[in-house]
């Protein structure tokens, strides 16, 4: 151990007064298997009490007083405080003691009979180890995670889990204990979790780490996370915030706009400003000091942040899109857009991944990037609906705008959703078992999961198409950061269970919200056509979401489908309809910013009339005669009417002889369907019943 390090370790210790520099401090591991090391081939060595040794060194003298099945509650079904453990680690009179008690009160043995003596039993182990050593340091720990696997998950042990935490921290508070957050450092790590209890090696040494910060405040000094970089844009009339890490206890001074702020970092390492909530404008130049340490960035933004996410078709070129060429040829720096693009360590293609690419998807170091000024070279990879929406939008609205791309090819829409949400979610929660096989996930995603996993070794080896995956490898890193809101272009990979689709939507929406801490816009983009059987009711389905998920919009783009291909390369249209939503509900332009939309179907003598709003008038692309309709009779039939266009209404004759009880629209898979409004904007796909 360094000098310096040594130094560190004696100044945080000695006002707790446990120790003169010759003296060894003694540190006691209570807990339960989880602190033992069950399931490790050697936890005499591999176990987190024996990891934490190494890391403290020396000077320090690290015992495990775990116990596998051992509860808190002193009525549970093994009670640690009557077991040779407890005897043994009031003997040795800690200066430092780790609890970590809990796992097991969730057995339906324990929480719901003896729930009530959680708090007290658990003040009478504390106050039972200051009486040993007046002097000593306390620590409890929030629970390591018990995964959905658990054969008692569903059953009790998830909620009474989540009832055990939130006591756990009270506890901390109550009795003045040092509080170690073991949940937040594996709870997305289900990969290191055989049994969805007991971690493995590389678990109990995250463990050991996590311990090591909380006693010692070493987080290997000032960082600033990924998204802080040269070029970034800060939201504008939001509270500005920089974040970051440092070592416990470390003063940190920010320097913005010529105003200076200062946090000092907590025990976990973390440490935050707030300046006040800024127009836009820029550019601007921040610096970030800490002990010897200084982070300066520069040509920083205020303006607005867009979220540019879901699977290929946002994730899919400038360069390759149809109009790519002419625009990047054109193109001149442009000062007020910015690219923040999260590429991907590895691409789902087809082919096995190397075992290097294992193991950075299990640890999620899957995305990285940097913002960027945008250039004919950075715009040329960047989303092509994300470049055309932010360059409108800029335009038109005189704002700086940044836009992040997150997007993963062929990824699933659960994918999206953070872990706690799919567990508490009675359909979704049965998503994560076994994913690979499960017939929720499409079988297309699979496949091509399988093909990438082929050379995996660990049975939980983790993929982007899983659920959560692209949550907690992308998202959750974002949502500390404040945003204007989110464009979204996924499906595809969903469409084949248009129902869990329409379930699942609304609470990835609601779930981002949350976890940002405000309704932000969210506006999507509908599936184009292609010849899929099942894409019009997905479609039907997108159009009817926007009556369930509030403050949303709707982009259509069937009328730029392929046939063939799912990507197709007409996304200028595609990103300027975004850009024209958010400018019409975001920006508040008096604009026209949807196609036709479906008021009411009624029967006439022989003929349905179709009336539509966001329609002064009717009309067909290009003057065509107008395509698209088709009636259901009574026995389900599909029968093509005439149409005709009268301002904003169409009539459609019936058939002689014919009972007709539903109309639709843009119903083929691939559809050439071309009814506009007056803006030139499609119509969606829609299924209406005959009143």
């Amino acid at each position: 151990m360094c000098s310096k390090r040594l130094i560190f370790l004696l100044l945080l210790l000695m006002p707790f007064g446990l120790f003169s520099y010759s003296q060894t401090v003694k540190v006691a591991c209570i807990g339960n298997s989880v602190t033992f090391g069950y399931g490790l081939k050697d936890p005499g060595t591999e176990s987190y009490p024996s990891v934490l040794q190494g890391l403290l060194g020396q000077k320090y003298e690290v015992k495990n007083f775990g116990l596998s099945g051992a509860t808190l509650l002193k009525k549970g079904h093994r009670p640690y405080f009557k077991t040779k453990q407890f005897e043994d680690a009031m003997a040795f009179k800690p200066d430092i003691a780790i609890v970590h008690l809990g796992l097991n009160d969730t057995d339906p043995r324990d929480w719901p009979e003896f729930k009530g003596d959680f708090e007290a039993d658990y003040a009478w182990l504390l106050d039972t180890l200051r009486k040993q050593n007046p002097n000593v340091k306390l620590f409890v720990c929030k629970l390591t995670p018990i995964f959905n696997g658990h054969p008692r998950f569903k059953s009790g042990t998830r909620d009474w889990y989540w009832q055990i935490q939130e006591r756990i921290v009270e506890i901390a508070k109550n009795n003045n204990t040092g509080l170690i957050n073991l949940t937040v450092a594996l709870y997305n790590r289900p990969d290191l979790f055989a049994d969805n209890l007991h971690p493995d090696k590389e678990g109990a040494a995250i463990i050991a780490k996590t311990v090591y910060g909380n006693l010692t405040g070493n987080y290997g000094g000032l960082k600033l996370p990924e998204i802080f970089t040269d070029h970034m844009v800060l939201q504008r009339n939001k509270p500005i915030k920089i974040y970051g890490i440092a070592n416990s206890n470390e003063q940190v001074k920010v320097i913005f706009n010529h105003k200076n702020l200062n946090a000092t970092a907590d025990s976990d390492g973390k440490w935050k400003v707030q300046f006040p909530e800024m127009q836009h404008g820029g550019p601007y130049e921040l610096t970030v000091q800490s002990g010897n340490k200084t982070i300066s960035l520069t040509d920083i933004l205020v303006g607005d942040v867009w979220l540019c996410s879901g699977q290929s078709n946002m994730s899919f070129p400038l360069s390759a899109a149809k109009t790519g060429k002419s625009e990047l040829a054109g193109m001149k720096l442009d000062k007020n857009i910015r690219l923040f693009k999260l590429s991907q360590y590895a691409e789902t293609n087809d082919a096995a991944w190397d075992a290097q690419t294992l193991q950075q998807v299990n640890q999620l170091n899957y995305f990285s990037g940097k913002w960027t000024a945008t250039t004919s070279e950075t715009a040329a990879d960047f989303s092509a609906v994300g470049y055309y929406f932010g360059k409108k939008v800029s335009t038109e609205s005189g704002v700086p705008v940044g836009l992040i791309q997150l997007a993963v090819g062929g990824s699933t829409i659960e994918s999206w959703v953070d872990r706690y949400t799919m567990e508490h979610d009675e359909q979704l929660v049965d998503v994560l078992t076994d994913w690979r096989k499960s017939d929720f996930i499409q079988e297309w995603a699979r496949g091509r999961a399988d093909v990438n996993l082929k050379e995996a070794t660990n049975p939980k080896q983790r993929h982007p198409y899983e659920p959560i995956y692209n949550y907690e490898a992308g998202i959750a890193k974002l949502t500390d950061f404040p945003i204007k809101g989110v464009i979204w272009y996924q499906g595809e990979s969903n469409a084949q269970n248009v129902d869990f689709y329409e379930h699942t939507m609304p609470i990835l929406v609601d779930s981002w919200r949350k976890k940002w801490g405000y309704n932000f816009p969210f506006y999507y983009v509908q599936l184009s056509s292609i010849d899929r059987p099942s894409w019009p009711y997905f479609r039907d389905a997108q159009r009817k979401l926007l009556q369930v998920i509030p403050n949303s919009g709707m982009v259509v783009s069937s009328d730029v489908g392929d046939s063939l291909n799912v990507h197709p390369n007409r996304k200028m249209e595609v990103g300027e309809r975004l850009a024209i939503l958010a400018l019409k509900n975001t920006y508040r332009k008096p604009i026209t910013a949807n196609g036709p939309i479906i008021l009411s179907a009624k029967k006439g003598n022989n003929n349905i009339v179709l009336s539509f709003t966001s329609a002064k008038s009717l009309s067909t692309q290009g003057g065509a005669r107008l395509v698209g309709f088709q009636l259901v009779n009574r026995n389900g039939f599909h029968l093509t009417p005439e149409a005709v266009l009268v301002k904003n209404q169409v009539i459609l004759k019936i058939p002689k002889g014919e009972i007709i009880r539903e109309v639709q629209y843009a119903y083929q898979p691939f559809t050439r369907a071309n009814l506009v409004n007056e803006a030139g904007l499609p119509a969606s796909t829609f299924s209406i019943p005959l009143n």
